[in-house]
């Protein structure tokens, strides 16, 4: 998406409240990458995210009415994409939770060594490398919901803490603090026991079968390992947008950003083709 200011931005959005299918198509596909990997790290894996950013996307339509041009649009999406995440209870982890006592309890007592080659012929290069992505993005879900959000604002989308509060609804104070904390905590614990990142003695590549037997990964279906990332390129002009109003910054430090599935895309324009587009006119 090419550079916009926040006034052409309003003027999309009016288009497309007005019933303008292009520039209401223009408007969410700008933002469904922002979506899309902040859905993946709050919820951890690809299926769960790409469920939950159809969601968001459907009430950054439904609602598009209502953006004012009062902050960068970026920043009004953030915060319906937050308070959708927040409180998101269909994920596998909201039956599953883990914790960094879990975590460090498995990497310490897991028998590796007794589990026989499951890799189906695919690459353990490849294997290693989803399982490193994979392992960096579930171990998020150690986090508290409140704490996971904090991180993934601060270190891997770097907002600015004014912004951040206001999205969160606390003081830019507050965030600094609780983002400092929980960086913290998830420094001492890769340091302790992941050697991809720290000076553990856990390694991707020695728990490849152990994570197929568990389920962690699947041979069939390397979800992260697969995923084309977003060109450098792409994400410095979506930084250069969003920093022309709010200083908000897009660059990820922690993880990649990747681009959403096909079919995220193919669920925005079916939608637009279909009856449905009538509720935004409406909303």
């Amino acid at each position: 998406m090419e550079k916009s200011t926040n006034e052409e931005l309003l003027a999309l959005v009016e288009k497309a409240t007005a019933g303008d299918k292009q520039s209401l198509e223009t408007v969410i596909l700008s933002v469904q990458d922002l979506v899309f990997n902040l859905s993946l790290r709050m919820l951890g894996t690809f299926p769960d995210a790409e469920d939950a950013s159809q969601d968001i996307l459907l009430k950054v339509i439904t609602h598009l009415s209502s953006f004012k041009g009062d902050s960068a649009f970026s920043t009004w999406v953030f915060r319906i994409a937050v308070n959708h995440l927040k409180d998101y209870k269909k994920h596998m982890f909201a039956k599953f939770p883990l914790s960094f006592e879990y975590y460090g309890d498995d990497i310490r007592n897991a028998k590796t060594d007794d589990v026989p080659d499951l890799t189906q012929n695919v690459e353990r290069a490849i294997l290693a490398e989803e399982l490193k992505l994979s392992c960096t993005n579930v171990m998020l879900q150690c986090l508290d919901t409140e704490s996971r959000c904090i991180f993934i604002l601060g270190t891997m989308f770097k907002v600015d803490s004014r912004i951040a509060g206001d999205i969160l609804g606390i003081t830019p104070e507050a965030y600094r603090q609780r983002l400092s904390r929980v960086r913290k905590k998830m420094a001492n614990f890769l340091k302790e026991y992941c050697g991809e990142y720290g000076d553990g003695t856990c390694h991707c590549a020695d728990r490849i079968n152990y994570a197929i037997q568990n389920h962690r990964i699947n041979p069939a279906q390397t979800c992260f390992a697969a995923a084309a990332p977003i060109s450098r390129q792409r994400m410095l002009d979506v930084k250069e947008a969003m920093e022309e109003i709010d200083g908000l910054s897009q660059q990820f430090s922690f993880c990649k950003a990747y681009q959403p599935p096909e079919s995220l895309k193919g669920f925005i324009e079916n939608f637009l083709k279909g009856t449905s587009f009538s509720i935004v006119e409406k909303a």
